[in-house]
């Protein structure tokens, strides 16, 4: 049994990389260190005993905020149960979920016929479920100072690339020929902030190299 500290927690349509389209829970973990400048969940950064509070103020919030409620993997799949969710994908993001031994959740989860998806950054190591599915994020040269580890390369079912620029490109090039890295592993480039500069790296990237494009679909249709 673990404790987790919950920031969010809604059901709605994945809108990126290999589960693109499929309707799913997502279960967002309060705390991360890596300071990713473009990140769309700052709200989640800091761990403060301040602010957390009860779990149905946090499932009402209607914005962002660093307000979370703590709860077991038992606690969470009973309000699955109780907010009538009809997903059976869940997807644990963040703020940086692996920082937290994720194994009782994912165990659990899959024990009850969901599908499990984590969304890492791959500074901290994975500790979850086997049959789990890792989306990897690499974050290089953030602020936090935190290194891609090879644990989370060797896990991971597809590397999923924020760019904004060539160097980003370059990075993941480094990245994928560490001989940690999973060779079996999907590849998908995602234009940072739907940037067309970025959008059109990615578009000729990804034909040049045979890779996958993955857009923030959510976004385009305005769903969370």
């Amino acid at each position: 049994m673990s404790v987790l500290k919950v920031n969010e927690m809604f059901e709605t349509i994945q809108g990126e990389g290999f589960y693109t389209g499929l309707p799913a829970i997502f279960v967002r973990l309060q705390g991360c260190p890596v300071g990713c400048p473009w990140c769309d969940t700052k709200h989640t950064w800091t761990l403060d005993p301040a602010f957390q509070t009860d779990t149905q103020q946090v499932l009402a919030k209607t914005s962002d905020s660093e307000q979370y409620f703590s709860a077991d993997e038992h606690k969470l799949l009973s309000l699955f149960e109780q907010q009538k969710y009809h997903a059976r994908h869940v997807v644990i993001t963040g703020g940086e979920p692996a920082m937290y031994d994720l194994t009782s959740l994912t165990s659990l989860l899959i024990d009850k016929g969901y599908s499990v998806q984590i969304e890492t950054s791959g500074t901290f190591e994975i500790q979850a479920h086997p049959g789990t599915w890792i989306t990897l994020s690499p974050k290089v040269n953030m602020k936090g100072g935190y290194k891609v580890l090879d644990q989370p390369l060797q896990k991971a079912n597809e590397i999923k690339h924020p760019i904004a620029m060539q160097k980003h490109i370059d990075e993941l090039d480094a990245l994928l020929a560490r001989t940690a890295t999973n060779p079996k592993a999907m590849i998908y480039l995602q234009p940072i902030s739907q940037q067309q500069r970025a959008t059109d790296l990615a578009v000729a990237t990804c034909i040049k190299k045979n890779w996958r494009l993955s857009l923030q679909t959510h976004k385009f249709i305005g769903i969370e």
